[in-house]
């Protein structure tokens, strides 16, 4: 070309290793699209239990931002509080509390999950485990009392709307005391009532897992923690994130597919009524979509492949599946994301792909 031609024609490419890949999602992106995804869920929670389940969301999330501002400030970092990842962590906090929490209790859930778990272990990226269920773990250790009673009531005695009555004829006693209960610890809670009110298996079957039961666990209508209780809403976020490619389908399919299958084998092995209908009992209740979707697939503490994600889901269905059935706690989803994060790094190692020529 001559000289006169285009300046930049002379000019040395930058060349970098592979792989040359660019991707529209940014960090900022990536969390304020999971906080899109939350929202519906979270809109459900303040609707059921009225403003007080707003306050602890706002603790959660404030909480989390000033903390983060704060421990970068100390550390000489740049503060980041933008990017949504703190906004992330306050509000998975604050979702995984009764609504009658303490507001100090979130804070102190929130403060810790983000300078104990995630900024002393390097920051965004860094952390080993998910830091809102770190959280959840150390608020449970520390104050058990409040983070398994305050259970909102619904309608006098009951958490339950109004559409599921005692038409099965049970005790009123008995009926008081499996509504009074999130759906997990009614079920682990019945056998006692078996022979304290002289109930049926099937009598209590058909109660816990009846067609108006199973709506109200899937539309959200009971107690529970607060961003747990609507498996229909937080469906929709995991199925917006997986529109939006922020998360794949690895992990929730594996993780709750896991604990629908095992669970089904179980009650199906002991001779229990309509296994079929505990298994989708057991797939509605508790936290296991709010943990499947917005917590087992975090990037930073879950496998890079897709395999390793399978085994990763699977893991954490077992784990959970063990937790429920045979463990002194009702509910297993937090425990068997935290332990399985500590596993990450082995599943990396072991399923990491070939390099290409070897």
């Amino acid at each position: 070309m001559s000289e006169n031609g285009n300046k930049g024609s002379n000019a040395l490419l930058a060349v970098s290793s592979p792989p040359h890949i660019r991707v529209i999602n940014s960090i900022p992106s990536i969390m304020w699209t999971v906080v899109i995804a939350l929202l519906p869920a979270m809109a459900f929670s303040v609707y059921s239990f009225g403003l007080r389940a707003a306050l602890v969301l706002v603790t959660g999330a404030v909480s989390a931002v000033i903390a983060e501002a704060i421990m970068q400030f100390l550390l000489k970092k740049p503060v980041t509080v933008k990017d949504g990842s703190a906004v992330i962590t306050g509000i998975l906090v604050a979702m995984n509390v009764p609504p009658q929490a303490p507001l100090w209790m979130v804070s102190i859930g929130s403060f810790f999950a983000v300078i104990i778990v995630k900024q002393l272990f390097g920051g965004l990226g860094f952390n080993i485990f998910n830091p809102a269920l770190a959280a959840r773990a150390f608020m449970l250790a520390s104050w058990p009392v409040q983070m398994t009673t305050g259970w909102h009531t619904f309608q006098g005695v009951s958490v339950l709307a109004g559409n599921v009555q005692n038409t099965m004829g049970l005790p009123e006693k008995a009926f008081d005391a499996l509504t009074q209960a999130t759906p997990l610890a009614a079920f682990k809670e019945g056998a006692k009532l078996l022979g304290e009110y002289n109930i049926t298996i099937q009598q209590l079957s058909d109660f816990l897992f009846s067609p108006q039961m199973l709506k109200t666990h899937f539309m959200g209508n009971m107690g529970g923690c607060i961003g747990e209780t609507s498996a229909m809403l937080l469906l929709l976020g995991g199925i917006f994130m997986l529109y939006r490619k922020v998360i794949t389908w690895h992990v929730p399919v594996s993780f709750i597919g896991t604990v629908g299958i095992l669970t089904l084998a179980y009650y199906n092995l002991i001779g229990y009524p309509s296994p079929h209908m505990v298994a989708l009992s057991n797939i509605l209740s508790g936290g296991l979509f709010l943990g499947a979707f917005f917590m087992a697939t975090d990037m930073v503490t879950s496998p890079v492949t897709g395999k390793g994600m399978l085994l990763f889901g699977i893991g954490c269905g077992i784990i959970t599946f063990v937790i429920r059935i045979w463990g002194g706690y009702p509910e297993g989803v937090s425990y068997s994301i935290l332990l399985m994060n500590a596993l990450v790094p082995l599943i990396d190692r072991f399923l990491k792909p070939k390099l290409f020529g070897t």
